[in-house]
């Protein structure tokens, strides 16, 4: 006798397909989603005063990206760039940091230059758990879960500067300039209660100077420099002014005969793509103090200007600073994804601290639990052809300090993101946490 057939009935039947395409459709969404792009934030200004140094950087990061999908991506995965424009228009940072996380959904974003800019996207990273790598020097006083700064905190730069100037150069006036707001303001306090404190410079002795952004009337501040210079004392410029003013302000220098010999000018936001847009003889053998020179000697650094030249069709192309930064941090970021398996932000965060990748000066950076890497400083005088021949350098890497020794609200404070303290203000005096004091940091920067 034959087995009895069991006829399905129609719903059976229906349950049966429904499972069989669920099933289908379930590998066919995991392929799709394996193949799905992972997107990349690129939030630099292409307008406005910042764009003299940020278009730069987007064509850095869109660079990048098209190297390590050359190289097959990350995960299985092509990464896609999604550029916006907050055009140099500080609360605008903050709009388009959103459209960035929340419409595109990107899985990291890197951008912004001036701190203002950082400070009002800081709490939009914070409330949406973004990623942000930051790749500029910066005044310090600051640790964020959300950002990961690959620029120079001021004893990476603004402090081995001074002292640059104090012992090699023998300078006794400092006369600091700068662009008014966060970072200009916060490194001058910073710098001049090392001056005081710790070489018993006197008040009298330090002049502080600020202009707004795109300022271009140099005349009388240059004039008074040059007045501050001629009393006896060697004097110094220590130059934080930031963005396309740096051309009317280098060219005003020239204009009433200030020349390195007589007062040397170190700056902390010029670098070869700003000198690419000026005449530099004038110029020769004053200062800057960075991380990176297009000039450093090494095979790496000879392998990143070849690809960038030909990236942008350019022979004259030249390379600074922040590129190297976000060379940096674009590689540990990809590494950070490689450990962790996954683009998920709280993993990716958890597995980039302690990662090395190499710099472009012959050694490595590190991301440190503070969220700032190890960097080496260097300070190169201007030549003539725009570019910088390196005059000092540290003899080894130095680790970024998010909270400055020299401020006394912040010489208790530490940052470690690490279990189980993950705390960017801890207070080793009172064994608290200060906890987040983004908000209240954006709306003081934004209103200054």
């Amino acid at each position: 006798m034959p087995f009895p057939v069991r006829i399905m009935s129609s719903p059976s039947r229906a349950v049966a397909a429904a499972l069989l395409a669920a099933a289908s459709l379930g590998v066919t969404g995991q392929a799709l989603a394996q193949e799905e792009p992972i997107k990349v934030g690129i939030l630099h200004s292409l307008s406005g005063t910042m764009a003299i140094s940020e278009s730069t950087l987007k064509d850095t990061v869109e660079m990048l990206i098209e190297q390590q999908n050359e190289q097959g991506g990350l995960l299985g995965r092509q990464l896609e760039a999604v550029v916006v424009d907050p055009a140099s228009n500080w609360p605008l940072f903050a709009e388009r940091a959103r459209e960035l996380l929340e419409q595109h959904e990107v899985d990291v974003v890197f951008g912004n230059w001036t701190s203002v800019s950082r400070k009002a996207v800081l709490p939009v990273f914070e409330e949406l758990n973004g990623l942000l790598f930051y790749p500029v020097q910066y005044e310090g006083e600051e640790s964020s879960e959300n950002v990961f700064y690959t620029g120079a905190a001021p004893n990476q730069q603004a402090i081995p500067a001074v002292e640059y100037l104090l012992n090699e150069v023998g300078v006794e006036r400092f006369a600091l300039l700068g662009t008014d707001y966060v970072y200009p303001r916060t490194t001058n306090r910073i710098l001049e209660a090392f001056l005081k404190e710790e070489h018993g410079i006197a008040d009298e002795d330090i002049m502080i100077n600020y202009t707004p952004f795109g300022h271009s009337d140099w005349q009388n501040i240059v004039a008074e420099v040059r007045r501050f210079g001629s009393e006896g004392k060697k004097t110094a410029v220590v130059s934080t002014i930031n963005g396309d003013a740096n051309v009317p302000f280098y060219r005003e220098l020239a204009n009433q005969g200030i020349d390195a010999a007589d007062i040397p000018v170190i700056a902390f936001s010029v670098g070869e793509q700003e000198l690419s847009g000026i005449d530099t003889g004038p110029l020769v053998g004053h200062l800057a103090a960075w991380n990176y020179f297009m000039s450093v000697d090494t095979d790496a650094n000879y392998d990143f200007i070849d690809a960038w030249i030909d990236y942008t069709g350019d022979e004259e192309a030249v390379t600074n600073d922040p590129m190297e930064a976000h060379y940096i941090g674009f590689n540990m970021w990809a590494e950070a994804v490689r450990k962790a398996g996954t683009t998920d932000v709280d993993a990716v965060k958890e597995a980039i601290i302690g990662v090395t990748v190499p710099n472009l000066t012959g050694g490595y950076a590190a991301m440190m639990p503070n969220h700032h890497i190890t960097k080496p400083v260097l300070i190169g005088e201007v030549q003539d052809n725009g570019q910088f021949d390196i005059v000092w350098q540290t003899p080894s890497t130095v680790a970024g300090d998010a909270w400055s020794d020299y401020l006394p609200g912040s010489r208790d404070l530490i940052a470690d993101w690490r279990k189980p303290m993950e705390c960017g203000n801890f207070n080793v005096a009172n064994g608290r946490c200060g906890g987040s004091t983004a908000a209240e940091e954006a709306e003081a920067a934004l209103a200054e």
